[in-house]
């Protein structure tokens, strides 16, 4: 089954959908397709049934009985049956679709809506997996797909003792583009310009569609204006995305207390007491409210590289991050029409509290699928480490560590630096070097670990000098994080 010519990229997802369709299982099977809204899963399961030939249907927000009348209407449009079915339940509803639409694919889009006004639909769709141990009629076995955004309520279709819980087959998660695709997919051929256009948009690939009309920037020089014109601009429908991501998960009720925790990571607060102390509440109370969000994929939470017992919070939706450091706090004069002023004002912030983090998160990504430091890592985190002898503390942006050994000391891959619009030098070596002391302290296999500074802004002579001599020191621009066949170990950049 050829993956339609025009469904960019998505080679793993729609591999995954074609084993899943063509399997070989005698029965009826079930699979589950989640994903933040705005990844294209729609149109990778629309493309899927035409392929199949198979039955889509897209739910909506509505009760159960009008829910019932749509997918009998539609049943009846799909199998060409003059009037339609009549449902009175959805254990007849969901009979009668599997019967009529034996050996073909069937995918119900938009599941929660449905959940939402008959919550023991998952129950029904048990009973029908389980009642029946061979394929409906002789015409081989119905592929099931349940598909929706909220991941909330996704995710728990599976879990714990919930009624479909060892009951799929096939879970298949539609991420966001990698920063790499994502450049391909907006034709960003300069570096600069695809990590500005990700630090915004992310990998989702509506924004770079309908979104902005197809408009988007060929070059450094037309980003203010694209910012202003299709980001900022109250007519443009990009402008009330990041609101409408949050106000739209079901499980976030209050919203004025999660847009405070998300504008305190926003803000560089990725503790839970430094979110705490942004929001003016106990540490104990914000546990439900990072668990929504942990819970809905709007927010992850990732591993001190020093400490396992602290974390770190990190918005996961670019959009969400610049609308909450952004876009929030000059709303009412972005309701105005004032684009143009509140871009020109908010530059140093954006450089700050989107470009520079999201530029060391770049990094990380480059590191975690990277062989140059000697091996694959196994795990990478960003992290604080303690100096007692100068009474400080040293963030590190990247901490690669290999697999662990048993009855061996932890080896260090790589310790990195990133910094965004700044030149670096003998002093952002020096640091890293003396991080690589601490770690060696404190037990850690530091005897071949890579030094990496990562820069935009490129690197002094006596660095580059110092990487000539060494080849356990990489120097890491902009252009190499885009470079899928990546430089020889020790190369230096051009």
């Amino acid at each position: 089954m050829d993956k339609p010519p025009m469904i960019f990229d998505r080679d793993r997802e729609w591999r995954a959908l074609e084993r899943f369709v063509n399997s070989p299982a005698p029965e009826p099977t079930l699979g589950v397709v989640s994903g933040r809204r705005r990844q294209g899963k729609t149109f990778l399961l629309q493309a899927l049934t035409r392929a199949t030939g198979g039955f889509y249907f897209a739910a909506e927000e509505a009760t159960e009985t009008e829910s019932l009348a749509q997918i009998g209407r539609a049943l009846a449009d799909y199998l060409k049956t003059p009037g339609t079915f009549d449902f009175g339940s959805w254990d007849e509803a969901l009979d009668q679709i599997l019967r009529h639409c034996a050996g073909r694919t069937v995918v119900i889009d938009e599941f929660p809506y449905l959940i939402s006004a008959s919550p023991a639909l998952p129950s029904a769709i048990q009973h029908q997996i389980d009642s029946r141990e061979r394929a409906w009629g002789d015409s081989g076995p119905t592929r099931l797909i349940l598909c929706g955004s909220a991941m909330a309520t996704m995710g728990g279709l599976l879990s714990g003792n919930a009624p479909l819980r060892g009951r799929a087959s096939m879970e298949l998660v539609v991420k966001p583009f990698d920063y790499q695709v994502a450049a391909d997919f907006w034709q960003a051929d300069d570096p600069r310009l695809a990590v500005l256009l990700h630090s915004i948009t992310g990998g989702t690939p509506a924004y770079r569609t309908r979104y902005v009309d197809h408009r988007v920037p060929r070059s450094l020089a037309e980003f203010d204006d694209w910012v202003i014109d299709h980001v900022l601009d109250n007519q443009s429908p990009l402008y009330r995305e990041a609101r409408y991501l949050i106000t739209t998960e079901g499980r976030i009720r209050d919203t004025s207390l999660y847009h405070s925790v998300l504008g305190a990571i926003a803000s560089g607060r990725h503790t839970r007491g430094g979110i705490a102390e942004y929001c003016g509440r106990q540490a104990s109370d914000l546990t439900h409210a990072l668990s929504v969000l942990e819970d809905c994929d709007l927010i992850r939470v990732e591993p001190d590289a020093f400490k396992s017992n602290r974390h770190l919070f990190r918005v996961n939706e670019p959009l969400i991050q610049f609308y909450e450091a952004i876009m929030r706090r000059s709303w009412s004069r972005l309701e105005l029409g004032q684009a143009a002023s509140v871009w020109e004002e908010s530059r140093a912030r954006f450089t700050s509290q989107i470009l520079g983090p999201h530029f060391e998160q770049l990094c990380r990504s480059y590191t975690a699928t990277s062989e140059r430091f000697g091996a694959f890592p196994s795990t990478v985190a960003s992290g604080t480490i303690n100096d007692q002898a100068k009474r400080a503390k040293i963030e590190v942006d990247v901490v690669a560590t290999a697999a662990a050994e048993p009855g061996r000391p932890k080896r260090v891959l790589c310790i990195g630096e990133a910094k965004w619009g700044t030149r670096m030098d003998l002093h952002h070596l020096a640091r890293l070097a003396r991080v690589r002391d601490l770690m060696e302290r404190k037990h850690y296999d530091v005897a071949d670990t890579a030094l990496a500074c990562f820069s935009e802004a490129g690197f002094s002579e006596d660095l580059a000098a110092a990487a000539a001599e060494d080849s356990r020191v990489h120097l890491i621009g902009v252009d190499e994080l885009y470079d899928r066949g990546g430089p020889e170990p020790g190369s230096m950049p051009a």
